[in-house]
């Protein structure tokens, strides 16, 4: 991940986007991208999805490179990606190979949420990524004052369980002879 210190967004004629979420989300991010970056921007996809999505120059199918990914990382190293995007939808889909090319790939990353709204990954975005980390996270608004219930909780739980368990347990012994 390169970039992350500098809002500049380098100049790129080719991008590649990390398909990690829904298709319809997908359908509705390619057109705002070729509309924020020109409609001469080559948008390559990574994907798992059988069908090439609408409007992708060129598809990576990681089903083709089972067993085989750090050769595809190599292919997209070698094609000297500036940016790429990654789709954030909060879903299981390639989760490990986002995480994997974002931090293999010397690009500027755009993370894309499931509403097609997206923000750089930089410095000067860094309220965003709080946020959005926050959301996931679970602890935005009143989720907050759950987690820190459950982490006072816990341990007075945990306890809890540990003495009955003994409890149970010694009743048994006593009851059958220590043996």
């Amino acid at each position: 991940m390169r970039y992350f210190l500098h809002r500049l967004v380098p100049p790129s004629s080719r991008m590649l986007l990390v398909e990690s979420g829904s298709r319809h989300i997908t359908q509705i991010v390619i057109p705002h991208l070729r509309a924020q970056f020109g409609e001469g921007m080559a948008i390559d996809v990574v994907t798992c999805f059988a069908e090439p999505p609408a409007g992708a120059a060129e598809i990576f199918s990681v089903n083709d490179y089972r067993g085989r990914r750090l050769s595809l990382v190599r292919e997209l190293r070698g094609r000297g990606y500036a940016i790429a995007a990654i789709i954030c939808s909060g879903e299981a889909i390639l989760k490990r190979w986002k995480w994997g090319l974002a931090t293999a790939l010397p690009a500027k990353f755009l993370v894309i949420n499931e509403n097609a709204d997206y923000f750089w990954l930089d410095r000067g975005h860094w309220p965003a990524i709080r946020q959005f980390v926050k959301h996931r996270a679970g602890l935005y608004d009143a989720g907050i004052v759950r987690a820190v219930t459950r982490v006072f909780v816990f341990p007075f739980t945990l306890s809890y369980l540990l003495l009955y368990a003994a409890a149970v347990h010694l009743r048994r012994a006593r009851y059958r002879g220590f043996r």
